[in-house]
C-alpha cells in the first residue's frame, strides 16, 4: 500500500470517466467516476457517484459511492451514501448511519495485515 505523501498533490477521476485496469497512486486519489480494477493509493476519497469494481488498499479511505470488492485501510470512513459489497479491514473505522455494507469487518493486526479472527472488542465509531 502506498504511504501518504506530504506534497499536497492529488489526482481526480471525474464522474464522466471510466477506467478499466488497476490504479497505483502515491498521493491522494479522488474518484467520482468508475474504476474497474484494483486501487492502491495513499488516500482515497470517493464521491457519491463513484463506482469501484475491485479491491481497495489505502492508508485512509473516505467512501461515499459504491464498491464491489474488499477494502483495506488504516483509517476507514464509510459515509451514509456508501454501498459496499465486500469485506473491510481497518485500524480505525467510522460508519455513518444509513451506509450499506454486505460483508465482514475485521481489524488489521499490528503489522497492518488483516486479522484472521474477528475481535471481541472492535474499535468502531458510529457517526450521526
Amino acid at each position: 500500500m502506498a504511504k501518504p505523501q506530504s506534497s499536497g498533490s492529488f489526482s481526480v477521476i471525474g464522474s464522466d470517466v471510466t477506467i478499466t485496469g488497476d490504479i497505483d497512486a502515491s498521493t491522494e486519489l479522488h474518484i467520482d467516476g468508475t474504476v474497474e480494477g484494483d486501487i492502491s493509493c495513499a488516500a482515497l476519497i470517493q464521491g457519491d457517484t463513484g463506482v469501484i469494481k475491485g479491491a481497495v488498499k489505502a492508508h485512509s479511505a473516505r467512501l461515499a459511492g459504491r464498491i464491489e470488492g474488499s477494502v483495506d485501510a488504516s483509517e476507514l470512513v464509510i459515509l451514509k451514501s456508501a454501498t459496499i459489497e465486500g469485506d473491510a479491514r481497518y485500524d480505525t473505522l467510522t460508519i455513518e448511519q444509513g451506509a450499506s455494507v454486505a460483508g465482514r469487518f475485521a481489524p488489521r493486526d499490528a503489522t497492518g495485515q488483516a486479522s484472521e479472527d474477528l475481535p471481541r472488542e472492535p474499535r468502531l465509531t458510529v457517526a450521526s
